[in-house]
């Protein structure tokens, strides 16, 4: 009788593993439309792509292509974790070169997450040279500026909250008047922002729990929002509104449960002058 209960336990194991490993391939792709009543403001189209993880990805850059060929694209976001082996580099190469394909207009930006960081020194620096190569803007607590039909938007990149290589101050460094836009990989962040405008800000981080049944209960230890269940999607702090990606890969195992892989296009109100009156206020 033990042995037939053990053989029916270990099945439906089996079974699950088979299961979570095919919720990675189960790719979203969400659209969010930012401050969606401002119809008459320009608007600037967002690809969010977050937590590649490419030791653990589901998705070609082949078919990632295939799902974005036909989505206009403005702006392309990466929100760290790229990956975190020397190994692994090469991978990431057929990726971005898939993202210059997509054209986007105003380029792509990346920040550094935690597994990034898990790179030293030299290893790091072919990272980031890797990216560069291939016409992505690295911000590590720096910003950038682009001009849409005569608005500016800052580009603000912070760099990882996790590992305490936020300097927030520093990222605002010099910014002038217009729509700004955070890009950052913990969204932990948040909380201490007070003092900082942004208009939107994207993150990730959380994988949505990854394994989450039923709640992400491994999650607490990352920090106030996680232990808050704020782990993906649309959120507002302090007025001012984040999200929070799934991410695209995994960690550990190659496996999801109550999660699922997502791709993010984000479209975005730009300020106007109207609005820095009232920010000033």
């Amino acid at each position: 009788m033990n042995i037939i209960f053990i053989l029916i336990l270990t099945s439906l194991l089996v079974i699950l593993l088979i299961k979570a490993n095919k919720n990675t391939k189960e790719i979203k792709l969400n659209k969010v439309n930012v401050h969606h009543h401002l119809t008459t403001r320009p608007r600037l189209t967002i690809l969010q792509l977050s937590d590649l993880h490419l030791e653990n990805i589901s998705i070609s850059a082949t078919e990632l292509y295939e799902k974005l060929k036909d989505e206009p694209i403005d702006l392309i976001a990466l929100t760290g974790d790229l990956l975190d082996r020397k190994r692994t580099i090469p991978k990431l190469v057929p990726y971005l070169k898939m993202l210059n394909k997509l054209k986007p207009r105003y380029g792509i930006y990346a920040v550094l997450g935690n597994h990034d960081y898990v790179l030293k020194q030299k290893d790091l620096q072919t990272l980031i040279h890797t990216l560069e190569h291939h016409n992505c803007k690295v911000l590590r607590n720096e910003n950038d500026e682009i001009f849409i039909q005569g608005k500016r938007v800052n580009i603000i990149g912070i760099d990882d909250f996790s590992t305490n290589r936020s300097h927030t101050n520093t990222a605002y460094q010099g910014l002038k008047q217009g729509t700004n836009l955070v890009l950052t990989h913990d969204p932990n962040i948040v909380l201490h922002m007070q003092k900082y405008h942004f208009d939107y800000l994207l993150a990730g981080h959380f994988h949505g729990g990854q394994i989450c049944y039923p709640k992400a209960y491994h999650l607490v230890k990352m920090g106030k929002l996680a232990r808050m269940n704020i782990i993906k999607g649309f959120h507002v702090q302090d007025g001012k509104p984040y999200y929070i990606s799934e991410g695209l890969g995994q960690t550990g195992v190659n496996i999801r449960i109550g999660s699922r892989p997502e791709i993010t296009i984000h479209e975005l109100s730009l300020a106007t002058a109207a609005d820095y009156e009232l920010k000033a206020i």
